[in-house]
C-alpha cells in the first residue's frame, strides 16, 4: 500500500483529521488517536487488536505484522505499510472507528455501506 492509498483510506472515515500524537504526525477522531505511520519503520499503529489476535497475526505474517516493546502491554499491532493489504487496513480502522466515533457517525457510516 502506498502512502497516498493509506491516507485516502484513513480520511475516508467521517470526522478523521490530521493531528499529532506524542509529537509525531497522526490521525485523530473526536480528539482521540485513530492511527499513525511510524517514520522509524514505515509501520502503521493499529489499535483494537486483542493480544491473541496480535500473536496470530505476527505468526501468520511476520513480514507485515510485528511489535516493539513499547506496545507490548497494549491491544495494538504494528503493520508494515508496504505489505499491508488495503482492505485489511480498512477493516482494522473500522474497529477503531466503531470504538471512538459517535453513535450518529456510526449510523451514517453503516447507512452508506
Amino acid at each position: 500500500m502506498t502512502h497516498e492509498e493509506m491516507e485516502a483510506i484513513v480520511l475516508s472515515f467521517p470526522g478523521v483529521e490530521k493531528g499529532r500524537s506524542y509529537g509525531a504526525p497522526a490521525y485523530k477522531l473526536n480528539g482521540k488517536f485513530f492511527t499513525r505511520l511510524r517514520a522509524e519503520d514505515a509501520s502503521l499503529v493499529l489499535q483494537e487488536v486483542s493480544f491473541d489476535e496480535r500473536e496470530m497475526l505476527m505468526e501468520a505474517d511476520p513480514a507485515t505484522f510485528h511489535m516493539t516493546p513499547h506496545y507490548r502491554d497494549y491491544p495494538i499491532v504494528l503493520a508494515r505499510m508496504d505489505s499491508l493489504h488495503p482492505g485489511s487496513f480498512r477493516n482494522f480502522l473500522e474497529r477503531r472507528f466503531r470504538k471512538i466515533a459517535s453513535k450518529s457517525a456510526i449510523k451514517a457510516w453503516d447507512a452508506r455501506i
